[in-house]
């Protein structure tokens, strides 16, 4: 695109297409991800709803037995771990098949189905898997698109992606205000039909701006083309590394994974969400905690530009410790509101509140942070398998949610709490020894991109 083109916010055209396209995409995909273990738990899952899914019994069976709040859990967890897992398929389908443009519309085609065929109690688990698929195709493929607004050299690009997840974040933020009272306080099915009207101005968008955006080409590779360079057996022992971090990274997120789970189950049933006598929607919660977490995103990003300025600032290990140590702190947050209520009381904002916060600070120092690790460690000859590999700390985190949120209906709410806050400190112990034993490697200055 020329340089010359900045009718967006001093960026190409094209930027602001993709931009107003996923943050709709997003808000469809966390409205219903807001709804979704409530709706399961309060409704889809009860006898006189459960028989009317299509081919539930033979899907249930895979999960052991579970059910009830449980088996929600267990079904929520599956969901979101596999919405991580799909984009890297996706990715491989648009750059082998079918391009980009073509993945990404069918990709918003099949989640606003999904979306719409969650209005039918028989069609959930077709709606899943069109959600699951339809991720898979769009998520990735439309992210891909922002470089190619650039050429070489166009120091807007890095900036273009701040604006890309800014409207990311304004749609998860707006989403739950909209699906999540539509689904509570009118009915399940409006939400996830507000949802489905959502992806398809997604996808209106986002056809309306191709003539902004750059023409695919595909081209074969030519039999003479040179080969990646090999691995060398630092690379490979990097490499090593990196997969033996993602597992435990993947500890040191799921609680902040559970918000969407188990949390929304406890803060449906034990919080004080009253008002002027009427119940808020428990969604709302979600709203709060993306506002917060953007907060607290620009404010430790700041936080150590201004500190580097006068101190030596932390290397990314010694971050993620600072991260999982706040992530212990806001499952504390959380135990305490539980141990400090009386039987039967109803549970206060000002915990909840407090643990939003302490845990956005932790998460600000995980989530960039590790991917910047990634990015730093990853072997050159694989550098961009090894970022599509840092995701599956997500789906791992996902799928342990969907098991670890089953315990929250057999086990005392203060120790469900508490095994959160275990499994955070036991993840930043673990940092701990990888920062150790990589010290000289973290000391070792980052390369300069060419």
């Amino acid at each position: 695109m020329p340089a010359s083109d900045r009718a967006f916010l001093g960026h190409p055209k094209g930027l602001g297409y993709l931009a107003f396209a996923e943050a709709w995409e997003r808000f469809s995909y966390y409205g219903m991800q807001s709804l979704l273990v409530l709706y399961m738990a309060k409704q889809l899952l009860l006898p006189g709803h459960v028989e009317n899914i299509a081919f539930f019994k033979e899907f249930s069976s895979l999960f052991g037995g579970l059910q009830g709040a449980a088996l929600a859990s267990a079904i929520f967890g599956s969901y979101a771990a596999l919405v991580y897992f799909t984009p890297t398929l996706g990715g491989i389908i648009a750059d082998r098949w079918t391009g980009k443009r073509r993945a990404v519309l069918a990709g918003g085609i099949l989640m606003a189905i999904g979306h719409f065929l969650m209005a039918f109690e028989v069609s959930f688990l077709f709606a899943l898997l069109a959600l699951i698929i339809g991720c898979g195709l769009f998520k990735g493929n439309l992210a891909s698109q922002i470089g190619s607004l650039y050429k070489d050299g166009d120091l807007r690009r890095a900036d273009a992606f701040q604006i890309y997840y800014l409207a990311i974040n304004a749609g998860v933020i707006i989403s739950p205000l909209v699906t999540g009272t539509l689904g509570e306080k009118v009915g399940w099915h409006w939400g996830f039909g507000a949802a489905g009207v959502g992806m398809l101005i997604g996808l209106a968008i986002y056809i309306a701006g191709q003539k902004y955006l750059p023409p695919e080409h595909f081209e074969a590779r030519a039999k003479d083309a040179p080969l990646r360079a090999p691995m060398t057996r630092d690379d490979w022992l990097m490499l090593g590394v990196l997969l033996a971090i993602i597992p435990v990274l993947a500890v040191a997120l799921l609680p902040n994974q559970e918000i969407f789970n188990a949390y929304l189950l406890w803060a449906d049933r034990d919080f004080a969400l009253e008002l002027m006598g009427d119940k808020l929607p428990t969604t709302w919660l979600i709203t709060y905690d993306a506002v917060v977490s953007v907060s607290c995103l620009a404010g430790v990003a700041l936080f150590y530009r201004w500190y580097g300025k006068r101190w030596s600032e932390p290397d990314e290990f010694s971050k993620m410790i600072i991260g999982t140590a706040f992530a212990v702190g806001g499952m504390l947050c959380l135990y305490l509101a539980a141990v400090t209520t009386p039987p039967g009381g109803k549970i206060g904002l000002a915990w909840p509140a407090l643990f939003h916060l302490v845990n956005s600070i932790g998460f600000a120092h995980v989530l960039p942070v590790s991917l910047a690790l990634f990015a730093r460690l990853a072997p050159k000859p694989i550098e961009a398998t090894v970022i599509g590999l840092f995701q599956m700390s997500f789906f791992i985190a996902n799928a342990a949610v969907g098991y670890i949120g089953g315990l929250f209906q057999t086990m005392p709410v203060t120790q469900f709490w508490l095994l959160h806050a275990g499994l955070a400190a036991g993840a930043g112990l673990v940092f701990v020894m990888f920062k150790i034993a990589l010290s000289a490697r973290l000391r070792a200055p980052s390369p300069v991109p060419a």
